[in-house]
């Protein structure tokens, strides 16, 4: 599809309702408020992503490489009928003309925490006819990089709750913290884009995922490299059709033959297909010694009930729930007291709870397993769709704006400020420049001149249909862990 077609039905207009003589509209993309407790900063990503596959791929493949007849045409065609006008198109048949997108945007690094109310970047057009186009390219910006970001902030947040745990109960095992979340999404988010750009955010922050296009997204839009880095990774898992095909009578066998199939590795198993409390008090003691005897870990998954209780155990007259799955796998495979006094499990044995987790409920399970003297890393947390789909562009209220314009040659500082909004609305003034404050964050200076502007910490990251910055994977992981500074491209 043309990829301005890729756009709001009232951006169609625009173009003729700019003051007459507007040769340049300067916009920048925020978030404007947090609607997540506890999270006053996003993580920016996706833009990379959005430039190498819409500005450069699609406008090429389906626009500029194409006779501008066809492109007119279309347009025209879809235009004409959707307006129930004659739509005039020589806006699009100049663009296609000048064979390249009069766009510039700089921005801030990709994995940079940008505090909320502050630009992450900024767009504008570089050609004065085409000043529509600054606008009219707002829809598909936030369209694709929304959810990336949202979901790179949220497994952030997540990352960083899990790293406090390990530190104050196994700090010697921090390392397994980059597989304790594990992105279990897929199969629940609303597209095969959708499902990709959030695990790419997700898999910033951990590098446990079975959306397994991450892969190969990371490799064409990151570059990255599966054979030379660690990506993302996963371990052989069953599921519940796997167990009942081995029949409810004699599911103690189909762990065995499962244990027999994969002598060595981790191997993770779907446990309560029907009784998860008779897998762990009866077929896990009676193959004791088989799981011993692996050259490997067997992962036992529950994947219903209260995720806090199945693990942690609750205040039952039943016993067995009362201690909880990791209690058990304790009292029969036992383990090590680390020199913070947690217990740690047999590396032969552990567990993965990915039923409809939280960061919320994540927490509680590192609270409860903290008080009964278990070191939170005894556990992973599938990370699914309950997290990464349920939230909007409003999670985080982003929005992009225009600030500035010129009209006949003259600058004008422009801005909202609804009296009937409480504040969230309000955007920047005229041109900005971020910069480090006093005490190492980012900050925002609006109303700046020309000079200031093209200074600070954004940077050229495009420019007429060019990429002036390829980053990679590996350091926008270093950059969000705060391992490489801000400046660094």
């Amino acid at each position: 599809m043309n990829p301005l077609l890729l756009t709001d039905g009232y951006k169609l207009g625009h173009k003729d309702q700019y003051p007459n003589g507007t040769t340049l509209v300067y916009s920048n993309f925020t978030p404007r408020k947090s609607r997540i407790a506890g999270i006053d900063s996003v993580v920016f990503f996706g833009l990379q992503y959005f430039i190498k596959e819409y500005l450069i791929k699609q406008f090429d493949t389906h626009f500029f490489n194409l006779p501008k007849e066809d492109v007119a045409k279309e347009y025209k065609k879809y235009v004409d009928h959707y307006l129930n006008l004659n739509y005039d198109i020589s806006h699009i048949e100049e663009l296609h003309d000048l064979g390249y997108l009069p766009i510039e945007i700089k921005a801030l690094p990709e994995g940079t925490e940008v505090p909320i109310r502050v630009p992450m970047f900024t767009i504008k057009n570089t050609h004065p006819k085409f000043f529509w186009l600054t606008n009219y390219l707002e829809t598909l910006l936030s369209n694709v990089i929304w959810h990336a970001c949202t979901s790179a902030t949220i497994a952030n947040q997540y990352k960083k709750m899990l790293l406090k745990f390990a530190l104050e109960t196994d700090k010697e095992n921090l390392e397994f913290v980059d597989w304790q979340g594990h992105d279990f999404s897929m199969r629940g988010m609303s597209g095969i884009e959708s499902s990709i750009l959030s695990g790419m955010g997700h898999a910033l922050s951990f590098s446990g995922s079975d959306s397994l296009p991450v892969a190969k997204a990371y490799e064409t839009y990151y570059n990255s490299d599966v054979t030379k880095e660690l990506v993302i990774g996963s371990v052989n898992a069953t599921e519940h059709s796997v167990m009942c095909a081995g029949s409810k009578e004699d599911e103690i066998g189909t762990f065995k033959r499962l244990l027999d199939t994969y002598p060595s590795g981790i191997l993770s198993v779907v446990s309560d297909t029907w009784d998860l409390w008779k897998v762990l008090t009866e077929y896990l003691p009676a193959l004791k010694k088989e799981i011993l005897n692996r050259n490997g870990k067997l992962v036992i998954r529950p994947d219903s009930g209260d995720p806090s209780d199945i693990l942690c155990g609750c205040n039952h007259k039943n016993s067995i729930i009362a201690k909880g799955v990791i209690e058990l796998l304790w009292d029969e495979f036992g383990g090590t007291i680390n020199d913070q006094g947690y217990k740690v499990l047999n590396p032969k044995i552990g567990a993965i709870y990915g039923d409809s987790i939280t960061i919320e409920r994540a927490t509680k399970i590192c609270e409860r397993l903290k008080e009964k003297g278990f070191a939170t890393t005894n556990v992973v947390l599938g990370i699914g769709s309950f997290t990464y789909q349920y939230n909007t562009r409003d999670t985080f209220g982003f929005a992009m704006k225009a600030t500035y314009v010129e009209i006949n040659g003259k600058g004008r500082e422009i801005f909202k400020d609804p009296i009937t909004d409480d504040g969230t609305k309000k955007s920047a003034k005229g041109l900005i420049q971020l910069i480090k404050n006093g005490n190492n964050k980012i900050e925002l200076k609006d109303q700046v001149n020309t000079k200031d502007e093209e200074e600070g910490l954004l940077k050229t990251v495009f420019l007429n249909s060019k990429l002036k910055i390829d980053d990679s994977l590996s350091k926008i992981r270093k950059r969000l862990a705060g391992i490489e500074s801000i400046n660094v491209i």
